[in-house]
């Protein structure tokens, strides 16, 4: 998981760039789901069990799950480790008979395949994780070579392939080394045919992207990935759907229009135990609870949007983004989340907007849906005297001090959701 930060576009008018144009017939269609956890030398078959066990009782019809290449291939090219396997083929028959589909994200190089510098490559081990797995291969053939092999094994049980993991995210983590946007279009263009050779019907999946500024994606474009993907994965954890709403923008306007799959979002339920975690501001476990659900529900009407995919199942040391605690007890978060996949059309929690004389001032104070930028916007009769672009704090408050010049009577104020738009919005007079 990671962070990305958007940027209000210039013109609320055209808001969700389409997010409400989708009839209920239409946006009825949306899966919904939750990150599992990943395949890889430790994974236990009892804690697949678990997960879609879990998963199930979300309504979930999708989960997302992260395969080490390292784990399943981790001494040649061919040679599949028969335990690591045993785990993923239960994840995938496990998920399919409880009519759950999968999406697979694959990274992790194999020290084998690696293009990882000699030093890192001599510490590398078959048998555990290291940084020379965070390199791409040398060779990205046999890359393409293993996800074909994957498509071809769970190819009715997947709802996705996703071509690695994040390879914008700025720790390396993922994905090491230089001229990152020209290898990951490498791996791109090797995975692509080779699945599509397997099963033309499977969607793969590129990006995993963090970012929603576009600099990362315009270098793929430059990279020449147009062509080798049916949809565009990303991962936006800070002002979600104001992020998706700025990297659709940056499709539309490089004459890419595929789908969006937002297969990594959430909140950590950290405060006030801690301030932040994993870059992302703490909320309470309750207020984690109403930004998934309500976040869910702006989505059903976005139909450039192809899944919504909470991150995560369970929390772990350091990530308290869990639907249930690290020993598997539910949160909150559990109950509204697979609410809302049970009824996705029910209403989001309103704007509110109080307004008090504050002195030579006016102060516009109040709560708001999570998710986008807001805008406030003060008249005098018809006439537009005032606006202001801003963002939320971490409970969803706002508080603003308008300009003395405005004075304190006859002001009708507005106040919305960029995503929403002024038609949604919550308005007083003072």
């Amino acid at each position: 998981m990671a962070a990305a930060l958007s940027s209000a576009t210039g013109a609320y008018a055209s808001g969700a760039t389409g997010a409400h144009e989708a009839h209920t017939s239409a946006a009825s269609a949306l899966p919904g789901g939750v990150n599992v956890l990943g395949i890889g030398d430790f994974t236990q078959a009892a804690q697949v069990n678990q997960a879609v066990a879990q998963a199930q009782a979300l309504h979930a019809k999708l989960i997302r799950t992260v395969v080490a290449w390292s784990a399943l291939e981790p001494s040649g090219p061919q040679q599949v480790d028969p335990s690591t396997l045993t785990v993923m083929d239960r994840l995938l028959s496990d998920a399919t008979a409880a009519g759950i589909r999968v999406i697979v994200s694959v990274d992790s190089t194999p020290c084998w395949a690696s293009s990882a510098p000699s030093a890192l490559l001599a510490a590398c081990d078959p048998g555990r994780e290291s940084a020379a797995n965070s390199w791409p291969p040398n060779e990205p053939a046999a890359y393409g070579a293993f996800v074909a092999y994957l498509a071809k094994r769970y190819s009715t049980g997947l709802a996705a392939l996703e071509v690695w993991n994040e390879p914008d995210q700025a720790n390396e983590d993922y994905l090491a080394g230089p001229s990152k946007p020209e290898r990951y279009a490498g791996l791109l263009r090797a995975a692509y045919p080779a699945i599509k050779a397997v099963d033309p019907s499977l969607p793969v999946l590129a990006g995993s992207l963090v970012g929603s500024n576009g600099t990362f994606l315009r270098a793929l474009y430059a990279a020449g990935i147009k062509g080798y993907y049916d949809g565009l994965a990303v991962h936006f954890y800070n002002l979600t759907l104001g992020s998706l709403r700025s990297i659709h923008e940056v499709q539309l306007a490089n004459g890419d229009s595929t789908p969006l799959w937002l297969d990594e979002f959430g909140w950590s339920s950290c405060w006030p135990a801690q301030p932040i975690e994993q870059e992302q501001a703490c909320v309470t476990p309750k207020l984690q609870a109403s930004n998934l659900a309500s976040t869910y529900r702006e989505l059903v009407h976005t139909p450039w949007v192809a899944a919504a995919v909470v991150y995560k199942l369970q929390d772990s040391p350091s990530e308290d983004f869990g639907l249930t605690t690290a020993s598997g007890a539910r949160k909150p978060s559990f109950a509204a989340f697979a609410a809302a996949l049970a009824s996705p059309f029910a209403k989001v929690t309103p704007i509110v907007l109080q307004l008090r004389r504050k002195g030579a001032h006016v102060l516009a104070s109040g709560s708001a849906p999570v998710g986008d930028f807001m805008g406030l916007e003060a008249f005098k009769g018809k006439l537009l005297r005032y606006r202001a672009i801003f963002k939320l704090d971490r409970f969803n408050r706002y508080s603003l001090v308008l300009p003395s010049a405005l004075g304190t009577h006859g002001l009708r104020v507005r106040v919305f959701q960029y995503w929403s738009g002024p038609s949604k919005a919550a308005q007083k007079r003072i």
